[in-house]
């Protein structure tokens, strides 16, 4: 596997890196995988690639110093805020069930499993939940894709492919601002729906989590 390590960018630049990245698989015909682990400054949302943006009040956005970004993947949007952001590119018959867009998911995030079951945190895919479509930010819907500590969603993931490639990102959320939160998506964000690393592990920090995903 291929590690490309933790940095710090802006959301257009993060964006462009996980393509870029992409299509440097595709056009090499790299075989093997791509890990790579980012953060984000200024804090930024995220919108996926067919989601609309009318809900987001953009002069609210500019008075925080937030950006607005748009994914090539799909799904609903995310504030990128305290959190440690992962992409894994990799060649469809990289994975066993790589085919099958479900069976890929629970393969790469299984990486994510183990890691975290090694200091103690069991993660799993939760139960899938009704899908309520008023809801626009990610971590209030639960796809049987994200994973989950006792029953509450940690880590929202999403994909695109391209090529015979697959692209998977996601977001490890470290902490959140209930009210921002509450502000940019107009939506009650339940402690019984949303954890942190904070809630889980309260010594726990991004550099810890930088170390156990660097080595492996």
């Amino acid at each position: 596997m291929k590690f490309i390590p933790f940095e710090i960018k802006t959301g257009p630049e993060n964006m462009q890196i996980d393509s870029d990245l992409l299509n440097e698989a595709v056009e090499t015909n790299f075989k093997d995988a791509i890990f790579r682990l980012y953060g984000w400054s200024p804090a930024c949302v995220s919108l996926g690639r067919n989601q609309k943006d009318d809900f987001l009040d953009k002069n609210f956005l500019k008075s925080q110093n937030i950006d607005i970004v748009r994914r090539l993947t799909g799904g609903r949007a995310l504030l990128h805020d305290k959190e440690l952001t992962y992409s894994f590119i990799c060649p469809v018959e990289y994975l066993k069930h790589g085919e099958n867009i479900k069976d890929s998911y629970i393969e790469i995030s299984g990486f994510l499993i183990d890691k975290f079951s090694r200091i103690g945190i069991n993660l799993d895919f939760g139960t899938r939940k009704p899908l309520k479509t008023n809801f626009e930010y990610c971590m209030l819907l639960s796809t049987g894709a994200d994973l989950c500590y006792n029953g509450k969603k940690l880590i929202g993931s999403a994909q695109c492919r391209k090529n015979g490639y697959i692209l998977q990102h996601g977001s490890i959320l470290m902490d959140y601002d209930k009210t921002l939160l509450e502000n940019i998506f107009h939506e009650n964000i339940e402690n019984t729906e949303v954890t942190s690393i904070k809630e889980i592990a309260p010594d726990l920090t991004i550099d810890n989590l930088i170390d156990l995903f660097s080595n492996y």
